[in-house]
């Protein structure tokens, strides 16, 4: 098995499809640049199981489908020979227009056959659908997870061949901890990743997404509410306190300013305190956690 910290590797597969098919302006020019398509057959070629990207709307097929009658199939898609010297052809990239080719009453469609591994297959398939956003916010975290168990990749790995932060990958991972009401609304559409994100630490996640959705708050909106429900999990109305002197607040506010993060200092009888910081999100955490290693 070869090193996903492999240089060219990552180069290579770091670029996706362009890698495979050349840099074009165009749909158009990348038929004309690339060498080695071929005609095949359609039902020689299988879907990959494996494929990161699980939901197709139909009218979204639909549509395609009309326009491939219409136009013909522009862009091919990417294969491999079928794994354990199966006959055909198994789906590497391209099963959106596979799939609308097949309404449309293709019986041959263009593609590009490459023999890779079941490894670079993974990694093919997502780093096309992410540069595409064809992905969901959970079947990304779904494909960042499978690369990540089958194939021993670390976050650090993910986010030098996917081309994105290492807390994009840590955060988009997290979402898989949620319960499956919150996952439905994502794979629905219903949610974004910023909303998703900011319900993961919270008490009652399936209940949080169940009033944003109802009321269509703002992820702002969704963090604020997120970080209220943390700090009261249970509820409870906020019993009365002292109010803090002058100079406690001056300096929460001094602080707040300097950090844009919620800072509350309290003092205790013996001369001690605490200082808390509170973030609204993961990527706020994160800064925290720089500033303080730096």
């Amino acid at each position: 098995m070869s090193s996903v910290s492999d240089e060219s590797g990552r180069r290579r597969l770091g670029r996706g499809l362009a890698a495979l098919i050349g840099d074009a302006s165009s749909e158009f020019e990348v038929v004309e640049r690339v060498r080695g398509i071929r005609k095949v057959a359609i039902d020689l070629i299988k879907a990959n199981p494996k494929n990161p990207r699980r939901l197709f709307k139909e009218e979204d097929l639909e549509e395609l489908a009309g326009s491939i009658r219409q136009h013909g199939m522009i862009q091919p898609v990417v294969v491999r020979p079928a794994p354990n010297g199966g006959n055909g052809y198994e789906l590497i990239a391209g099963e959106r227009r596979w799939r609308a080719a097949q309404k449309a009453g293709r019986h041959e469609i263009p593609v590009i056959i490459q023999d890779v591994t079941d490894r670079e297959a993974m990694e093919i398939a997502i780093i096309e659908n992410v540069q595409r956003q064809d992905l969901n916010p959970l079947e990304e975290a779904m494909g960042y997870d499978q690369l990540i168990q089958e194939f021993e990749y670390t976050q650090n790995d993910l986010a030098a061949v996917i081309g994105k932060s290492r807390s994009h990958v840590a955060n988009t991972l997290r979402l898989l901890k949620l319960p499956e009401p919150v996952k439905q609304y994502l794979n629905d559409g219903a949610l974004t990743a910023g909303h998703a994100r900011a319900l993961i630490a919270a008490p009652d996640p399936a209940a949080l997404a169940k009033r944003i959705v109802e009321e269509g708050l703002t992820v702002r909106s969704a963090e604020t509410l997120a970080q209220a429900t943390i700090s009261e999990p249970h509820g409870r109305a906020k019993v009365a306190k002292p109010d803090k002197d002058a100079d406690t607040r001056a300096l929460e506010k001094r602080l707040s300013d300097a950090l844009g993060l919620s800072v509350q200092i309290r003092h205790k009888p013996s001369g001690a305190g605490e200082v808390r910081l509170g973030y609204a999100n993961l990527d706020q955490l994160d800064e925290i956690i720089r500033r303080l290693e730096a």
